[in-house]
């Protein structure tokens, strides 16, 4: 099945010549591409026009899920016929196991799984083994282990209508694939038995299930219906079931993984006895032990990704299998924001082996443990095939890769320590470092048929710096650091009369923090932004602030690469002569891009010294803004700042919770509050019945306390979901 691109726009600006040319270096068999693309310019647009140009299956990788979550709302929109997924981790928090050996701290491993997440990974997996027309969105969770595409399509359980099969097949397959039987609570991964009736609600379905109805030891008919109602969708001829979880495993392959198991523990405990390690021994067995129980009655165990060697069958210090397993081997990979991604991709590994060595050396977890791991980027180079890196600040990694011929990778600057650094970044055609050799980058106004996609060492750098709206990049003024506080909040007050939007960057989370307390406390509608807020908390954050809901966004990192925000005028960059990670070239030229989707685009520097990177800034912008006003002049446009509706990121990961805000604002109540209060609550009776009555006593005095100050006098209790009694209803709700 092709691609079909759903947009009421064609390529604008210098999209045209960048689809083109990267069309006609893929074709060409190259393996490294670059897309060097300002802010602004519709990068996203341009790389869904070569993917519905190639016809191949997509993964585009970014390096945080509040990136990954606007990608992949924009290319639901241009591609709603195709299967589009988003794969990020599914854990809302997470705290790794861990072992401080100093002062004998065991970290156990705590974890928060989001189920919405969750379904939308499992729902990537079964995309990938059934169609071709599939873009998946992704975060470095990709190269975290899964299992065995063979185990998986292994558990896989497909029905027909007529098909020969008894009931009680039909469940044990099911309880196989790790489905909960419940007839009660009938959700997501479950399943149900009403005599010759079995329901089951797929893991990777969030509002459809399953009617299989049985004659005899024959499948008589199959129907979709609606979970909650029981009113039927569809009649089918045959459906295909995915397992509930995405680590499972064949009997066969279990029972061979139990004895693998205890064949190892023997070893290590050997081991350890003969070093005088009796402590870490007996740690080591009754914690082995334990977690093989689980396995060999529950068919699952907590943690029970550190035996994926085992399970799979792998020889040790192999590489785990992943997402890139399952994606067809003719796939194409979209790098976003490369500069950021690529050394992302490469330091998973490192960090992860330093962390499991010591439970490893300490008797927490098997030797195998260490080959539940992510990918080296040696291993993820490997399998990789055709790329295309992404980026308005490309790195030294993606620019020298991407050369004609070149079907290796020239190694990452981890690799080359001692060695001489180029620039991360320079103007086209201007000199690196001061040496004859220059960044080769395809200029816009090179037209396609001479883009050379043959000769070996030839450039495949695309150059896209023309906005589609005619927008300049943002002017750059400098402004000394005394006083700089004060004359933010005047900048800001200036543009909320105008009703724009403003960022600020500061160096610290503290710093971040009390900023927006200040100018709070001055009167703005502010809100802060850094890495201790929850993923879709940051979603719902930047959403508000296009909204309107508030007008300044404080922040330090994270207003940086792809933030979508065209309402936002101006950014104010404190501390920018402290020269670091923070106030880098890489990051001045990002974190000033996010005023550049406006027409009054202005980026002020606070500084008391010009830094070097500070002089690639205004360098760069120059170049850019000098190359824009000539196109505009050539072409007479007039600059207009980006008119786009306020979209609802993740709309399927939110749609539960905003429907429950809308029922409550209708109600005239305070949804966070009610919320709150009914957890609170259910935690006072919890309490109670266990006969903690003090802290039940604690309790109810913080739910007095919280409905005395909210005017709130009785909470309406949860609504239980709709049933239809046997024979009364509408029909066709339960047979």
């Amino acid at each position: 099945m092709s691609f079909e691109l759903a947009s009421n726009y064609q390529p604008q600006g210098d999209q045209a010549q960048a689809i083109a040319k990267l069309t006609k270096s893929l074709e060409a068999g190259n393996r490294h591409q670059t897309l060097l693309g300002v802010t602004g310019s519709g990068k996203t647009f341009t790389v869904a026009n070569v993917i519905r140009n190639l016809g191949r299956p997509a993964l585009v990788i970014s390096h945080n899920k509040t990136l990954a979550a606007q990608l992949y709302s924009e290319f639901k929109q241009f591609f709603p016929a195709s299967a589009v997924e988003y794969f990020v981790s599914y854990f809302d928090y997470y705290q790794p196991e861990a072992y401080i050996p100093r002062s004998d701290t065991y970290i156990e491993k705590d974890s928060s799984i989001n189920e919405e997440i969750e379904r939308l990974r499992l729902s990537t997996t079964s995309a990938l083994l059934s169609r071709r027309d599939v873009v998946v969105v992704a975060s470095v969770s990709c190269i975290y282990g899964l299992a065995s595409p063979e185990d998986y399509m292994d558990m896989l359980l497909t029905v027909k209508r007529g098909q020969l099969i008894t009931r009680e097949a039909v469940l044990a397959k099911l309880v196989d694939m790790l489905y909960e039987r419940n007839d009660i609570a009938f959700q997501r991964g479950r399943f149900r038995v009403r005599g010759d009736v079995v329901e089951v609600q797929p893991a990777n379905l969030d509002d459809e299930a399953l009617r299989i109805e049985f004659f005899g030891d024959e499948i008589d008919s199959l129907k979709t219906f609606d979970p909650l109602t029981g009113h039927t969708h569809d009649a089918l001829t045959t459906f295909t079931l995915y397992p509930a979880k995405q680590f499972v495993t064949p009997h066969d392959k279990l029972n061979r993984a139990l004895r693998t198991i205890r064949e190892e523990l023997d070893e290590r405990i050997i081991f350890f006895e003969k070093h005088g390690k009796l402590l870490e021994a007996q740690r080591l067995k009754m914690r082995t032990e334990y977690d093989l129980e689980m396995i060999q009655e529950m068919g699952f165990c907590s943690g029970i990704e550190n035996y994926s060697r085992h399970l799979s069958g792998r020889p040790p210090g192999s590489k785990p299998y992943t997402l890139l397993d399952f994606i067809p081997k003719d796939y194409v990979l979209i790098v976003d924001e490369s500069h950021a991604s690529i050394p992302q991709i490469g330091g998973m590994y490192e960090g992860d082996r330093s962390r499991k060595s010591v439970l490893v050396d300490y008797g927490f977890r098997l030797p195998s443990a260490m080959d539940n791991r992510p990918l080296n980027f040696e291993e993820f180079m490997g399998m990789t095939h055709q790329i295309i890196y992404v980026s308005a600040t490309p790195a030294e990694f993606e620019l020298r890769n991407s050369v004609v011929g070149n079907a290796g990778y020239f190694p990452h600057k981890r690799d080359r320590i001692g060695e001489p650094e180029v620039e991360p970044f320079a103007v086209a055609g201007e000199p690196v470092n001061g040496a004859e050799k220059t960044l080769r980058i395809s200029r816009v106004d090179l037209p396609v048929e001479k883009f050379d996609v043959t000769t070996p060492g030839a450039s495949l750098v695309v150059e896209q710096i023309i906005r589609p709206t005619g927008l300049l990049d943002p002017r750059i003024t400098i402004r000394p650091l005394k006083n700089q506080i004060d004359e933010s909040l005047e900048l800001c007050r200036a543009r909320v009369e105008l009703k724009e939007r403003v960022l600020i960057t500061t160096l610290t989370k503290r710093t971040a923090e009390d900023l927006a307390d200040y100018l709070r406390d001055v009167g703005l509608k502010v809100r802060y932004l850094h890495s201790d807020i929850d993923t879709i908390e940051r979603v719902e954050i930047l959403r508000a602030l296009r909204a309107a809901e508030f007008d300044i966004l404080v922040g330090i990192n994270l207003l940086r690469e792809g933030l979508d925000l065209p309402e936002v005028s101006l950014v104010c960059i404190l501390d920018a002569d402290k020269e670091g990670y923070l106030r880098s070239q890489t990051s001045l030229i990002q974190t000033a891009g996010r005023a550049a989707r406006h027409v009054n685009g202005e980026v002020v520097l606070f500084a008391d010294t010009i830094t070097k990177s500070m002089q690639k800034l205004i360098s760069i912008t120059e170049y850019r803004r000098r190359r824009q006003i000539d196109y505009n002049t050539k072409h007479n446009i007039t600059p207009t700042s980006v008119q786009r509706a306020v979209q609802e990121s993740l709309h399927t990961i939110l749609k539960g919770r905003e429907i429950a805000e809308s029922v409550v604002r209708e109600a005239g109540g305070d949804f966070s509050v009610t919320e709150v209060l009914r957890e609170l609550e259910q935690e006072m009776e919890i309490a109670s019945a266990n006969l903690e009555f003090e802290r039940a006593a604690l309790l109810r005095d913080q739910i007095m306390e919280l409905k005395t100050g909210t005017g709130i006098s009785k909470i309406e209790p949860r609504r239980k979901p709709l049933k239809y009694s046997k024979g009364r209803g509408k029909k066709g709700a339960y047979r």
